[in-house]
């Protein structure tokens, strides 16, 4: 297979200087503000996307380094597969968080509830649409006894090199 390669379209701006710290999902980050600074060549894919409220980030996890198989996840005490967490350490390290757009001015998106560290490249923007993201019956797996953690668990440097 060919190499793949992207470019970031913009650059994620949050609170968080490092890893530890940082809410592990958005929804942990309930409330706290950033803002993305889109790069001038893609300002023109914009049109539009100030009629939603939330928006899919696809971002490169630009402080991971290496990865294993098998990790240790946030609010767990057993090893897992890496596929079966959301570990910041991957094979491919590419982040995706739902946050909620405040506005749009000129190539600056103001956004709430966030999980990204500050200078995170972003790659894509993707609207939030319930009716096409959210499925039915939906099993959360290992998670199911541990999602109510959420709220107090922040990046405790597990994964850091």
């Amino acid at each position: 297979m060919e190499k793949i390669e992207y470019t970031p379209i913009g650059i994620v701006h949050t609170p968080f200087r490092e890893q530890k710290g940082t809410p592990i999902q958005p929804r942990a980050g309930k409330g706290i503000r950033g803002y993305i600074e889109i790069f001038d060549d893609y300002i023109e894919g914009l049109d539009g996307l100030d009629g939603f409220s939330h928006i899919v980030l696809v971002y490169h996890l630009h402080l991971s380094k290496g990865y294993k198989l098998r990790v240790v996840p946030y609010m767990d005490d057993k090893e897992r597969g890496v596929f079966a967490t959301r570990a910041p350490r991957r094979p491919n390290p590419i982040g995706l968080s739902v946050v909620k757009l405040i506005g749009i001015n000129k190539n600056i998106l103001e956004i709430e509830d966030i999980d990204i560290i500050d200078g995170t490249p972003l790659l894509d923007i993707k609207p939030f649409v319930p009716p096409f993201d959210t499925p039915e019956d939906v099993k959360i797996g290992w998670l199911k006894s541990r999602v109510h953690k959420l709220p107090e668990t922040k990046d405790d440097g597990r994964f850091d090199l």
